[in-house]
Order: C-alpha cells, then structure tokens, then sequence
C-alpha cells in the first residue's frame, strides 16, 4: 500500500467527500468491482476521469483538485494490489493518461484561446505556464537541453498528484507514481500531430531533489500541420 500522510488526507477526505461511496466518485468511475478471481488482471470496465480545470471559484477549484488527488492516489494504490510489477503499473497510468490527453485538447483550446505555435520552445512554454497552470494549479519551469532543440524538461516545484503522499511503498523502487501525466501530454500532443516522448527523469518521491518531466519531441515541427484558435 502507498503510504499516506493520514492525519492529512482524513481531515480533507472527510470534509469533501462525506459519506460518499468511492464507486460514486464525481471524477473517476470505474467497476464496482474490484476483487478478480483466481489469477485474472483487473477489468475496469468503464472509466472517465477528467482533470479539474480552474473555475471561477477557487474554493470550487481546491475542492475539485483534492478530490482528483485522493481519487487518483486510490486508483494506484488499487493497482499496485493487482500488478505485482512496476513497469506494469507504469503503463497501465500512461495509457490511461494518453486517453485524457486524446479528451482534453478540445477542453484546452476552448479554454484557453491560444495562438498558434511557431517552435518547440513555444509548445513547451504553453505546456507548463498555461495547461499545468489551468488543470493542476500550477506552473512548472522549463529547462531547455542546449545540445538539442527538441528536447525540454518539466521542473514541478509543487505536485499536487502527490500532496497526500509520504512515500513509494516497500519494494516499488521503480513505481512512476505520476506517469499519468506524461500519458496526458503524450495524447495532447499527438492530436495536435507531434510526436513526443515524455518520461521521468527525476521524482522527488524517490529521493531526488527536483520532480523533473523529459519532453522529447520526435519529428520537426516544420512536417505537421495543426490549427489553434486565434
């Protein structure tokens, strides 16, 4: 089981959510069922989770957020109960990330109204002070590999997904508690026809300094075409 600040994470569950069932969670629904016999994988047979955007009441907002953030943080402890590896686990978040990011691109450019993006640098710069800030509350700050044009890097000095969070659990070394952001950048990025690899470089979660995401991005920007709102 992941390890949670209790005092913590009790306290914000109990003024939120109430007596709700986690099976009737406003952000997350998945299968009622989530015990398997024998030796079978899980089946979530129907799932629909939508990152809170900000909305015009920022106590709507935080409510909205931490109980993504307590939904979410039950999901992986669920899944770390029904894989036994990591890697497992990992691709299990990144796809359903990139199921969101596939959803949220439609949300985003109505939301947002940007122009359109001339430059990896820019795409990035959009990533971190506009989307991150508009779903998660925050503004992640963007480092760019000299050596290369394609690739830039993701510093989160604050993630909300791990809040409630103290540490991995014993033996998951290797567990990418937040993969399902790079799963959602990933997906966003391909509908807008650019082929990028994202991953984690560095998690504070594992005892590094910084939590830190790699954009790479995989063909030039110059062969795709794609519109935003002007």
């Amino acid at each position: 089981m992941l390890r949670y600040v209790r005092v913590k994470e009790d306290r914000k569950a109990s003024n939120l959510v109430g007596k709700r069932k986690e099976t009737d969670h406003p952000i997350l629904h998945w299968s009622s069922t989530m015990s398997r016999p024998g030796n079978r994988r899980p089946e979530y047979h129907k799932i629909d989770w939508h990152l809170p955007a900000i909305s015009s009441s920022a106590s709507a907002h935080s409510m909205n957020r931490d109980l993504f953030v307590l939904t979410y943080g039950a999901l992986v402890a669920q899944l770390c109960k029904d894989y036994e590896k990591d890697e497992d686990v990992n691709n299990y978040l990144d796809k359903m990330g990139y199921g969101i990011g596939i959803r949220l691109v439609e949300d985003f450019l109505a939301r947002s109204y940007v122009k359109k993006c001339h430059s990896y640098s820019e795409i990035a710069d959009l990533i971190a002070q506009v989307a991150f800030k508009m779903y998660l509350g925050i503004t992640p700050s963007v480092t760019r590999n000299e050596s290369s044009r394609n690739e830039f890097s993701l510093i989160l000095d604050k993630n909300p997904l791990v809040e409630f969070v103290e540490e991995l659990p014993a033996g998951r070394s290797s567990l990418c508690y937040c993969n399902l952001l790079c799963g959602v950048i990933r997906g966003a990025l391909e509908m807008i026809h650019l082929t990028a690899d994202v991953k984690f470089l560095q998690d504070r979660l594992k005892g590094d300094k910084v939590t830190e995401i790699r954009i790479t991005f995989l063909k030039k920007l110059e062969d795709k075409k794609y519109r935003r709102k002007k």
